[in-house]
Protein backbone atom coordinates (compact mmCIF):
# COMPACT_ATOMS: atom_id res chain seq x y z
CA UNK A 1 0.00 0.00 0.00
CA UNK A 2 0.91 3.21 -0.72
CA UNK A 3 0.86 5.91 2.61
CA UNK A 4 -0.12 8.73 -0.28
CA UNK A 5 -3.08 7.28 -0.91
CA UNK A 6 -6.77 9.33 0.23
CA UNK A 7 -9.17 7.85 2.84
CA UNK A 8 -11.15 5.02 1.43
CA UNK A 9 -8.42 4.38 -1.36
CA UNK A 10 -6.81 1.07 -1.81
CA UNK A 11 -4.00 -0.11 -4.58
CA UNK A 12 -4.09 -3.06 -5.92
CA UNK A 13 -1.14 -5.29 -8.51
CA UNK A 14 -2.41 -7.61 -11.11
CA UNK A 15 -0.10 -10.10 -12.72
CA UNK A 16 -0.29 -10.91 -16.52
CA UNK A 17 -3.74 -12.19 -17.53
CA UNK A 18 -5.47 -11.63 -14.32
CA UNK A 19 -8.36 -9.23 -13.69
CA UNK A 20 -9.25 -7.39 -10.78
CA UNK A 21 -13.86 -7.92 -10.09
CA UNK A 22 -15.92 -6.31 -7.72
CA UNK A 23 -19.53 -6.26 -7.12
CA UNK A 24 -21.56 -3.23 -6.08
CA UNK A 25 -25.02 -2.51 -4.02
CA UNK A 26 -27.49 -0.40 -4.40
CA UNK A 27 -26.74 3.17 -3.61
CA UNK A 28 -22.87 2.74 -3.71
CA UNK A 29 -20.25 3.58 -6.40
CA UNK A 30 -16.59 2.64 -6.76
CA UNK A 31 -13.89 4.80 -8.96
CA UNK A 32 -11.08 2.95 -10.38
CA UNK A 33 -8.00 4.81 -11.66
CA UNK A 34 -4.74 3.21 -13.71
CA UNK A 35 -1.46 4.29 -11.60
CA UNK A 36 1.16 2.09 -14.09
CA UNK A 37 0.94 -0.37 -17.06
CA UNK A 38 -2.64 -1.26 -19.21
CA UNK A 39 -5.86 -2.23 -18.65
CA UNK A 40 -9.30 -3.13 -19.86
CA UNK A 41 -12.92 -3.64 -18.89
CA UNK A 42 -14.75 -5.89 -21.34
CA UNK A 43 -11.85 -4.77 -24.10
CA UNK A 44 -12.41 -0.89 -23.55
CA UNK A 45 -8.92 0.18 -22.75
CA UNK A 46 -8.55 2.43 -19.71
CA UNK A 47 -6.39 5.53 -19.84
CA UNK A 48 -3.52 6.04 -17.97
CA UNK A 49 -4.43 8.70 -15.07
CA UNK A 50 -8.44 9.17 -15.41
CA UNK A 51 -10.87 7.80 -12.83
CA UNK A 52 -13.74 5.79 -13.94
CA UNK A 53 -17.23 5.96 -11.77
CA UNK A 54 -19.23 2.44 -11.82
CA UNK A 55 -22.59 2.73 -9.85
CA UNK A 56 -26.15 1.67 -9.44
CA UNK A 57 -25.08 -2.34 -8.87
CA UNK A 58 -22.47 -2.55 -11.57
CA UNK A 59 -20.29 -5.76 -11.54
CA UNK A 60 -17.54 -6.14 -13.73
CA UNK A 61 -13.45 -6.48 -14.05
CA UNK A 62 -10.26 -5.01 -15.21
CA UNK A 63 -8.77 -6.82 -16.86
CA UNK A 64 -4.80 -6.67 -17.96
CA UNK A 65 -2.70 -8.59 -20.46
CA UNK A 66 0.69 -7.28 -19.24
CA UNK A 67 -0.19 -6.61 -15.45
CA UNK A 68 -0.61 -3.09 -14.32
CA UNK A 69 -1.63 -1.43 -10.93
CA UNK A 70 -4.93 0.45 -9.92
CA UNK A 71 -5.94 2.53 -6.91
CA UNK A 72 -9.44 1.54 -6.35
CA UNK A 73 -11.98 4.21 -4.33
CA UNK A 74 -14.87 2.86 -2.64
CA UNK A 75 -16.98 -0.51 -0.86
CA UNK A 76 -18.17 -2.70 -3.21
CA UNK A 77 -19.93 -5.30 -1.65
CA UNK A 78 -17.33 -8.08 -3.58
CA UNK A 79 -13.74 -7.59 -4.30
CA UNK A 80 -11.03 -9.86 -5.33
CA UNK A 81 -7.93 -10.61 -8.12
CA UNK A 82 -8.76 -13.66 -10.03
CA UNK A 83 -5.44 -15.56 -11.83
CA UNK A 84 -8.16 -18.20 -13.73
CA UNK A 85 -9.45 -16.36 -16.94
CA UNK A 86 -10.96 -17.32 -20.36
CA UNK A 87 -10.00 -13.90 -21.90
CA UNK A 88 -6.97 -15.88 -24.09
CA UNK A 89 -10.01 -17.82 -25.54
CA UNK A 90 -11.81 -14.91 -25.93
CA UNK A 91 -8.33 -12.59 -27.83
CA UNK A 92 -8.61 -15.86 -30.20
CA UNK A 93 -11.77 -15.86 -31.22
CA UNK A 94 -10.73 -12.20 -31.97
CA UNK A 95 -7.80 -12.98 -33.97
CA UNK A 96 -9.92 -15.34 -36.12
CA UNK A 97 -12.40 -12.91 -36.35
CA UNK A 98 -10.39 -10.28 -37.76
CA UNK A 99 -8.90 -12.22 -40.24
CA UNK A 100 -12.68 -12.96 -41.65
CA UNK A 101 -13.03 -8.94 -41.88
CA UNK A 102 -9.51 -8.72 -43.72
CA UNK A 103 -10.04 -11.22 -46.08
CA UNK A 104 -13.72 -10.02 -46.34
CA UNK A 105 -12.73 -6.73 -47.07
CA UNK A 106 -9.72 -7.31 -49.35
CA UNK A 107 -12.75 -9.71 -51.83
CA UNK A 108 -14.86 -6.35 -51.60
CA UNK A 109 -12.51 -4.10 -52.95
CA UNK A 110 -10.76 -6.69 -55.71
CA UNK A 111 -7.31 -6.25 -53.90
CA UNK A 112 -5.52 -8.84 -56.27
CA UNK A 113 -1.81 -9.70 -56.52
CA UNK A 114 -0.09 -8.71 -59.49
CA UNK A 115 -0.62 -12.16 -61.03
CA UNK A 116 -4.64 -11.54 -60.38
CA UNK A 117 -4.94 -14.08 -57.90
CA UNK A 118 -6.85 -13.46 -54.83
CA UNK A 119 -4.94 -13.12 -51.65
CA UNK A 120 -7.12 -15.54 -49.91
CA UNK A 121 -7.85 -17.94 -52.60
CA UNK A 122 -9.65 -20.83 -51.46
CA UNK A 123 -10.16 -18.97 -47.72
CA UNK A 124 -13.93 -18.40 -47.19
CA UNK A 125 -14.30 -14.23 -47.81
CA UNK A 126 -17.48 -14.04 -45.75
CA UNK A 127 -16.80 -11.24 -42.62
CA UNK A 128 -17.94 -12.58 -39.24
CA UNK A 129 -21.76 -12.87 -38.41
CA UNK A 130 -21.44 -14.15 -35.16
CA UNK A 131 -24.49 -15.46 -33.17
CA UNK A 132 -24.02 -15.79 -29.47
CA UNK A 133 -26.03 -18.79 -27.04
CA UNK A 134 -25.75 -19.54 -23.81
CA UNK A 135 -27.95 -19.95 -20.02
CA UNK A 136 -28.58 -17.31 -17.87
CA UNK A 137 -25.82 -15.99 -15.93
CA UNK A 138 -23.32 -17.01 -18.17
CA UNK A 139 -22.03 -13.79 -19.54
CA UNK A 140 -22.90 -13.74 -23.21
CA UNK A 141 -23.91 -9.64 -23.01
CA UNK A 142 -20.40 -9.56 -21.85
CA UNK A 143 -18.27 -11.70 -24.53
CA UNK A 144 -20.98 -9.41 -26.97
CA UNK A 145 -19.56 -6.10 -25.94
CA UNK A 146 -15.78 -7.40 -25.47
CA UNK A 147 -15.69 -8.66 -29.55
CA UNK A 148 -17.25 -5.53 -30.59
CA UNK A 149 -14.40 -3.49 -28.26
CA UNK A 150 -11.56 -5.71 -29.65
CA UNK A 151 -12.94 -4.98 -33.15
CA UNK A 152 -13.52 -1.20 -32.42
CA UNK A 153 -9.61 -1.23 -31.59
CA UNK A 154 -7.94 -3.10 -34.11
CA UNK A 155 -7.09 0.16 -36.20
CA UNK A 156 -9.12 -0.88 -39.01
CA UNK A 157 -12.06 1.57 -38.68
CA UNK A 158 -14.37 -0.93 -38.17
CA UNK A 159 -17.90 -1.09 -37.06
CA UNK A 160 -19.33 -3.87 -36.58
CA UNK A 161 -23.56 -4.12 -36.00
CA UNK A 162 -24.38 -4.81 -32.68
CA UNK A 163 -27.52 -6.88 -31.98
CA UNK A 164 -29.63 -7.30 -29.33
CA UNK A 165 -32.69 -9.82 -29.88
CA UNK A 166 -32.88 -9.94 -25.46
CA UNK A 167 -36.17 -7.90 -25.04
CA UNK A 168 -35.70 -8.70 -21.15
CA UNK A 169 -32.68 -6.44 -21.21
CA UNK A 170 -33.43 -3.91 -24.16
CA UNK A 171 -29.36 -3.49 -25.04
CA UNK A 172 -29.06 0.76 -25.64
CA UNK A 173 -32.39 1.21 -25.54
CA UNK A 174 -35.34 -0.18 -22.54
CA UNK A 175 -36.49 -3.42 -21.70
CA UNK A 176 -39.17 -4.49 -24.72
CA UNK A 177 -37.42 -3.62 -27.44
CA UNK A 178 -34.83 -5.55 -29.97
CA UNK A 179 -32.21 -3.18 -32.27
CA UNK A 180 -29.16 -2.87 -33.89
CA UNK A 181 -26.79 -0.52 -34.05
CA UNK A 182 -23.78 0.11 -35.85
CA UNK A 183 -20.34 0.59 -32.88
CA UNK A 184 -17.57 2.49 -34.02
CA UNK A 185 -16.04 3.35 -30.35
CA UNK A 186 -15.53 0.85 -27.68
CA UNK A 187 -18.18 0.52 -25.35
CA UNK A 188 -18.20 2.16 -21.85
CA UNK A 189 -19.08 0.11 -18.53
CA UNK A 190 -20.39 1.96 -15.62
CA UNK A 191 -24.03 0.79 -14.65
CA UNK A 192 -26.26 -2.28 -15.43
CA UNK A 193 -28.96 0.09 -16.51
CA UNK A 194 -26.92 0.17 -19.86
CA UNK A 195 -24.73 -2.76 -20.84
CA UNK A 196 -24.58 -2.04 -23.96
CA UNK A 197 -24.19 1.66 -23.92
CA UNK A 198 -26.65 4.66 -24.36
CA UNK A 199 -28.50 5.54 -27.64
CA UNK A 200 -28.89 9.42 -28.64
CA UNK A 201 -32.38 9.11 -27.71
CA UNK A 202 -31.77 8.90 -23.49
CA UNK A 203 -28.40 10.22 -23.04
CA UNK A 204 -27.84 13.87 -22.05
CA UNK A 205 -26.28 16.36 -24.73
CA UNK A 206 -22.83 16.69 -23.43
CA UNK A 207 -22.67 12.76 -23.71
CA UNK A 208 -23.71 12.41 -27.80
CA UNK A 209 -20.02 11.60 -28.27
CA UNK A 210 -20.03 8.12 -26.68
CA UNK A 211 -24.00 7.85 -27.72
CA UNK A 212 -25.76 4.97 -30.14
CA UNK A 213 -28.11 5.69 -32.96
CA UNK A 214 -30.24 1.93 -32.80
CA UNK A 215 -32.98 1.04 -34.74
CA UNK A 216 -35.25 -0.75 -32.87
CA UNK A 217 -38.63 -2.51 -33.06
CA UNK A 218 -41.11 -3.04 -30.03
CA UNK A 219 -41.62 -6.07 -28.55
CA UNK A 220 -43.06 -4.41 -25.30
CA UNK A 221 -42.72 -7.46 -23.21
CA UNK A 222 -39.21 -9.22 -21.50
CA UNK A 223 -40.55 -12.73 -21.84
CA UNK A 224 -39.81 -14.04 -25.60
CA UNK A 225 -42.64 -17.04 -24.57
CA UNK A 226 -45.40 -14.21 -24.52
CA UNK A 227 -45.91 -13.82 -28.13
CA UNK A 228 -42.85 -15.33 -30.21
CA UNK A 229 -44.57 -15.41 -33.34
CA UNK A 230 -44.49 -11.39 -32.54
CA UNK A 231 -40.41 -11.41 -31.89
CA UNK A 232 -40.20 -14.04 -34.87
CA UNK A 233 -41.32 -11.22 -37.51
CA UNK A 234 -39.61 -8.22 -35.85
CA UNK A 235 -36.41 -9.77 -35.71
CA UNK A 236 -36.73 -10.85 -39.72
CA UNK A 237 -37.89 -7.34 -40.08
CA UNK A 238 -34.51 -6.04 -37.86
CA UNK A 239 -32.34 -8.22 -40.15
CA UNK A 240 -33.66 -6.72 -43.31
CA UNK A 241 -33.03 -3.50 -42.45
CA UNK A 242 -29.64 -4.10 -41.19
CA UNK A 243 -28.92 -5.74 -44.94
CA UNK A 244 -30.19 -2.91 -46.64
CA UNK A 245 -28.10 -0.81 -44.56
CA UNK A 246 -24.70 -2.67 -45.26
CA UNK A 247 -25.65 -2.96 -48.76
CA UNK A 248 -23.65 -0.06 -50.12
CA UNK A 249 -21.53 0.36 -47.22
CA UNK A 250 -18.73 -3.06 -48.05
CA UNK A 251 -16.28 -1.12 -44.60
CA UNK A 252 -19.59 -1.60 -42.02
CA UNK A 253 -20.49 -5.22 -44.15
CA UNK A 254 -17.02 -6.14 -43.97
CA UNK A 255 -16.97 -5.19 -39.99
CA UNK A 256 -19.78 -8.03 -39.56
CA UNK A 257 -22.22 -8.71 -36.81
CA UNK A 258 -22.78 -9.70 -33.43
CA UNK A 259 -26.28 -11.19 -31.91
CA UNK A 260 -26.80 -11.22 -28.31
CA UNK A 261 -29.64 -13.25 -27.42
CA UNK A 262 -31.72 -14.02 -24.83
CA UNK A 263 -31.14 -17.17 -22.23
CA UNK A 264 -34.37 -18.52 -23.22
CA UNK A 265 -33.05 -19.42 -26.35
CA UNK A 266 -31.11 -21.84 -24.59
CA UNK A 267 -33.99 -23.14 -22.10
CA UNK A 268 -34.45 -26.51 -23.86
CA UNK A 269 -36.92 -27.69 -20.97
CA UNK A 270 -40.85 -26.58 -21.40
CA UNK A 271 -43.02 -26.27 -23.54
CA UNK A 272 -41.53 -23.67 -25.86
CA UNK A 273 -38.86 -25.65 -27.26
CA UNK A 274 -40.52 -25.14 -31.21
CA UNK A 275 -41.04 -21.46 -30.31
CA UNK A 276 -37.11 -21.81 -29.05
CA UNK A 277 -35.49 -23.53 -31.79
CA UNK A 278 -37.74 -21.10 -34.66
CA UNK A 279 -36.14 -18.22 -33.16
CA UNK A 280 -32.74 -19.13 -33.33
CA UNK A 281 -33.73 -20.17 -36.88
CA UNK A 282 -34.93 -16.69 -37.16
CA UNK A 283 -31.72 -14.98 -36.08
CA UNK A 284 -29.68 -17.45 -38.25
CA UNK A 285 -31.83 -16.61 -41.39
CA UNK A 286 -32.34 -12.77 -40.32
CA UNK A 287 -28.54 -11.86 -40.08
CA UNK A 288 -26.66 -14.38 -42.30
CA UNK A 289 -25.23 -16.21 -39.40
CA UNK A 290 -21.95 -18.02 -40.36
CA UNK A 291 -20.44 -18.67 -36.77
CA UNK A 292 -22.33 -19.26 -33.46
CA UNK A 293 -20.61 -19.54 -30.48
CA UNK A 294 -22.19 -21.39 -27.38
CA UNK A 295 -21.09 -20.28 -23.78
CA UNK A 296 -21.02 -22.48 -20.95
CA UNK A 297 -23.31 -25.51 -22.10
CA UNK A 298 -22.06 -28.92 -23.23
CA UNK A 299 -25.81 -30.12 -24.04
CA UNK A 300 -26.92 -27.27 -26.04
CA UNK A 301 -23.57 -27.14 -28.33
CA UNK A 302 -23.95 -30.74 -29.02
CA UNK A 303 -27.34 -29.68 -30.03
CA UNK A 304 -26.58 -26.55 -31.92
CA UNK A 305 -23.45 -28.38 -33.59
CA UNK A 306 -26.31 -30.86 -34.86
CA UNK A 307 -28.73 -28.47 -36.22
CA UNK A 308 -26.79 -26.35 -37.69
CA UNK A 309 -22.99 -27.36 -38.58
CA UNK A 310 -24.25 -29.06 -41.70
CA UNK A 311 -25.60 -26.35 -43.17
CA UNK A 312 -22.13 -24.69 -43.33
CA UNK A 313 -22.03 -22.75 -40.02
CA UNK A 314 -18.89 -22.99 -37.78
CA UNK A 315 -20.53 -23.86 -33.79
CA UNK A 316 -17.73 -22.73 -31.30
CA UNK A 317 -18.00 -23.96 -27.69
CA UNK A 318 -16.44 -21.31 -25.81
CA UNK A 319 -15.68 -21.27 -21.57
CA UNK A 320 -17.84 -19.03 -19.23
CA UNK A 321 -16.21 -16.72 -17.46
CA UNK A 322 -15.43 -17.37 -13.29
CA UNK A 323 -16.22 -14.25 -12.56
CA UNK A 324 -19.82 -14.02 -13.64
CA UNK A 325 -22.41 -13.41 -11.25
CA UNK A 326 -25.63 -15.16 -10.44
CA UNK A 327 -28.26 -12.09 -11.42
CA UNK A 328 -31.75 -12.93 -9.42
CA UNK A 329 -35.48 -11.81 -11.13
CA UNK A 330 -35.01 -9.04 -8.44
CA UNK A 331 -31.66 -7.53 -9.79
CA UNK A 332 -33.30 -7.52 -13.18
CA UNK A 333 -36.29 -5.93 -12.25
CA UNK A 334 -34.71 -2.73 -10.97
CA UNK A 335 -32.09 -2.78 -13.93
CA UNK A 336 -35.13 -2.34 -16.10
CA UNK A 337 -36.77 0.56 -13.95
CA UNK A 338 -33.69 2.25 -13.52
CA UNK A 339 -33.67 2.01 -17.38
CA UNK A 340 -36.47 3.30 -18.08
CA UNK A 341 -35.91 6.34 -15.39
CA UNK A 342 -32.60 6.73 -17.18
CA UNK A 343 -34.47 7.50 -20.37
CA UNK A 344 -37.06 10.60 -18.84
CA UNK A 345 -34.64 11.73 -16.37
CA UNK A 346 -31.10 10.71 -16.80
CA UNK A 347 -28.68 9.66 -13.87
CA UNK A 348 -27.38 11.37 -10.91
CA UNK A 349 -24.12 9.86 -9.97
CA UNK A 350 -22.30 10.48 -6.49
CA UNK A 351 -18.59 10.06 -6.43
CA UNK A 352 -17.33 7.49 -3.73
CA UNK A 353 -16.05 9.23 -0.27
CA UNK A 354 -12.62 10.91 -0.36
CA UNK A 355 -13.40 11.69 -4.15
CA UNK A 356 -14.96 15.53 -4.97
CA UNK A 357 -18.52 15.91 -5.33
CA UNK A 358 -19.85 15.46 -8.89
CA UNK A 359 -21.75 18.79 -8.18
CA UNK A 360 -20.70 22.25 -10.17
CA UNK A 361 -16.76 22.29 -11.52
CA UNK A 362 -15.27 24.83 -9.21
CA UNK A 363 -11.57 25.67 -8.46
CA UNK A 364 -8.23 24.20 -7.02
CA UNK A 365 -7.39 20.61 -6.68
CA UNK A 366 -10.75 19.21 -6.64
CA UNK A 367 -11.71 20.60 -9.83
CA UNK A 368 -9.01 19.03 -11.36
CA UNK A 369 -9.72 15.70 -10.15
CA UNK A 370 -12.88 15.94 -11.15
CA UNK A 371 -11.72 16.77 -14.71
CA UNK A 372 -9.79 13.65 -14.36
CA UNK A 373 -13.51 11.64 -13.81
CA UNK A 374 -15.58 9.60 -16.57
CA UNK A 375 -19.04 8.56 -16.03
CA UNK A 376 -19.27 6.24 -18.97
CA UNK A 377 -16.38 7.26 -21.04
CA UNK A 378 -17.35 10.91 -20.13
CA UNK A 379 -16.42 13.56 -17.97
CA UNK A 380 -18.84 13.89 -15.62
CA UNK A 381 -21.25 16.62 -15.14
CA UNK A 382 -25.40 17.31 -15.01
CA UNK A 383 -26.22 14.15 -16.17
CA UNK A 384 -30.22 15.31 -15.62
CA UNK A 385 -32.86 15.67 -18.49
CA UNK A 386 -35.98 17.54 -18.17
CA UNK A 387 -39.30 15.07 -19.49
CA UNK A 388 -42.30 16.91 -20.45
CA UNK A 389 -45.68 15.94 -18.79
CA UNK A 390 -48.80 17.01 -21.37
CA UNK A 391 -52.20 16.53 -21.46
CA UNK A 392 -53.51 14.68 -24.50
CA UNK A 393 -56.99 14.09 -25.38
CA UNK A 394 -58.11 10.45 -26.23
CA UNK A 395 -58.25 10.82 -30.02
CA UNK A 396 -54.67 13.17 -30.14
CA UNK A 397 -52.91 9.59 -29.87
CA UNK A 398 -53.36 6.37 -31.68
CA UNK A 399 -52.59 3.25 -29.22
CA UNK A 400 -52.46 -0.11 -30.52
CA UNK A 401 -51.87 -3.65 -29.02
CA UNK A 402 -50.72 -6.66 -30.37
CA UNK A 403 -52.70 -9.70 -29.92
CA UNK A 404 -54.43 -10.33 -26.77
CA UNK A 405 -52.94 -8.78 -23.38
CA UNK A 406 -52.71 -12.60 -21.79
CA UNK A 407 -52.06 -14.92 -24.74
CA UNK A 408 -52.57 -18.65 -24.06
CA UNK A 409 -50.30 -21.10 -25.83
CA UNK A 410 -52.18 -22.69 -28.82
CA UNK A 411 -51.90 -25.82 -26.98
CA UNK A 412 -54.10 -25.27 -24.27
CA UNK A 413 -56.79 -24.28 -26.65
CA UNK A 414 -59.71 -26.62 -26.88
CA UNK A 415 -59.23 -29.47 -29.27
CA UNK A 416 -60.65 -28.02 -32.86
CA UNK A 417 -60.82 -24.49 -31.37
CA UNK A 418 -59.16 -21.35 -33.36
CA UNK A 419 -58.32 -18.41 -32.15
CA UNK A 420 -60.29 -14.86 -31.91
CA UNK A 421 -57.46 -12.88 -32.02
CA UNK A 422 -53.97 -14.18 -33.57
CA UNK A 423 -50.75 -12.72 -31.64
CA UNK A 424 -50.10 -10.54 -34.00
CA UNK A 425 -53.58 -8.78 -35.05
CA UNK A 426 -53.19 -5.73 -33.81
CA UNK A 427 -56.03 -4.77 -31.52
CA UNK A 428 -57.00 -0.70 -31.09
CA UNK A 429 -57.04 0.33 -27.37
CA UNK A 430 -59.67 2.55 -25.93
CA UNK A 431 -58.38 4.60 -23.33
CA UNK A 432 -62.14 5.27 -21.73
CA UNK A 433 -62.71 1.54 -21.78
CA UNK A 434 -62.52 -0.29 -18.51
CA UNK A 435 -59.77 -2.87 -18.09
CA UNK A 436 -57.66 -0.76 -20.61
CA UNK A 437 -54.28 -1.59 -18.53
CA UNK A 438 -53.07 1.68 -19.92
CA UNK A 439 -52.51 3.04 -16.41
CA UNK A 440 -48.04 3.74 -15.76
CA UNK A 441 -47.72 1.62 -19.17
CA UNK A 442 -45.04 2.52 -21.26
CA UNK A 443 -46.17 3.03 -24.71
CA UNK A 444 -43.41 3.06 -27.49
CA UNK A 445 -43.60 5.66 -30.19
CA UNK A 446 -43.63 4.52 -33.75
CA UNK A 447 -42.47 5.98 -36.90
CA UNK A 448 -44.69 7.50 -39.57
CA UNK A 449 -45.71 4.82 -42.06
CA UNK A 450 -44.76 4.58 -44.96
CA UNK A 451 -47.05 6.90 -47.71
CA UNK A 452 -46.50 4.88 -50.41
CA UNK A 453 -47.37 1.53 -49.37
CA UNK A 454 -50.81 -0.13 -49.82
CA UNK A 455 -51.34 -2.50 -47.41
CA UNK A 456 -54.07 -2.00 -44.46
CA UNK A 457 -52.57 0.63 -41.49
CA UNK A 458 -53.05 -1.90 -38.94
CA UNK A 459 -51.04 -4.08 -40.30
CA UNK A 460 -47.95 -1.76 -41.35
CA UNK A 461 -47.27 -1.01 -37.55
CA UNK A 462 -45.82 -4.54 -36.95
CA UNK A 463 -43.19 -3.38 -39.63
CA UNK A 464 -42.88 0.17 -37.90
CA UNK A 465 -39.70 1.34 -35.83
CA UNK A 466 -39.33 2.79 -33.02
CA UNK A 467 -38.90 6.80 -32.41
CA UNK A 468 -39.31 6.74 -28.37
CA UNK A 469 -41.16 5.98 -25.80
CA UNK A 470 -43.91 7.89 -23.38
CA UNK A 471 -45.43 6.74 -19.82
CA UNK A 472 -49.36 7.42 -19.46
CA UNK A 473 -49.42 9.12 -15.70
CA UNK A 474 -53.28 9.25 -15.50
CA UNK A 475 -56.56 8.74 -17.21
CA UNK A 476 -59.61 11.21 -16.44
CA UNK A 477 -62.41 9.45 -18.11
CA UNK A 478 -65.35 12.06 -17.74
CA UNK A 479 -63.08 14.35 -20.25
CA UNK A 480 -61.51 11.86 -22.16
CA UNK A 481 -58.09 13.17 -21.41
CA UNK A 482 -54.81 11.60 -20.24
CA UNK A 483 -51.23 12.89 -18.83
CA UNK A 484 -48.40 11.61 -20.71
CA UNK A 485 -44.61 11.95 -19.68
CA UNK A 486 -42.45 12.01 -22.89
CA UNK A 487 -38.88 13.15 -23.07
CA UNK A 488 -39.47 16.39 -24.56
CA UNK A 489 -41.82 18.84 -25.28
CA UNK A 490 -43.90 17.98 -28.84
CA UNK A 491 -47.33 17.46 -29.75
CA UNK A 492 -48.49 13.55 -29.86
CA UNK A 493 -51.23 14.35 -32.31
CA UNK A 494 -51.86 12.14 -35.15
CA UNK A 495 -48.38 9.74 -33.32
CA UNK A 496 -48.89 6.14 -33.45
CA UNK A 497 -48.16 4.31 -30.01
CA UNK A 498 -48.30 0.38 -29.27
CA UNK A 499 -48.66 -1.10 -25.32
CA UNK A 500 -46.72 -3.96 -24.38
CA UNK A 501 -47.09 -5.21 -20.80
CA UNK A 502 -44.05 -2.79 -19.49
CA UNK A 503 -45.11 -0.76 -16.61
CA UNK A 504 -43.13 1.76 -14.82
CA UNK A 505 -43.64 4.54 -12.32
CA UNK A 506 -41.35 7.07 -10.54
Amino acid sequence: MTEALAAGTREWVLSPESEYRFELEQGTSLAIKLVQGHAEIFGAELVDGKIYLFYEECKAAVFTWQGCTIQVTGQPSTEYISEETPMAAYANLHIAFEQMRIRSLDQMKGNYTAGGTPPHHGESTEPPRVLILGPENSGKTSIAKLLVNYATRAGQDWAPMLVNVDPGEGGCMIAGTISATPVSAPLQTSTPAHTLGNSVTSAPAHMMSNALVPLAYWYGHTETRRNPLLLDRLIRNLGENVWDRLAEDPQARASGTIVDTPSSFAASTGGGENHRQSLIKACVDAFRINVILVVGHEKLYVETQRAYAARGLTVVKIPKSGGVVELDALFRARARRAQIRSYFYGERVEAPRGLPSLGAPGAGPAAAAQANMLVAGEQPGDFSLAPASQVVAFGDLQIWRIGEETMAPSSALPIGATRVVSEMQPLAVDPAQAGAGLYNAVLALLAPPHADESERYDEEILDLHVVGFIVIMSIDVANKRMTVLAPSQGSLAGRTAIVGSLEWQD
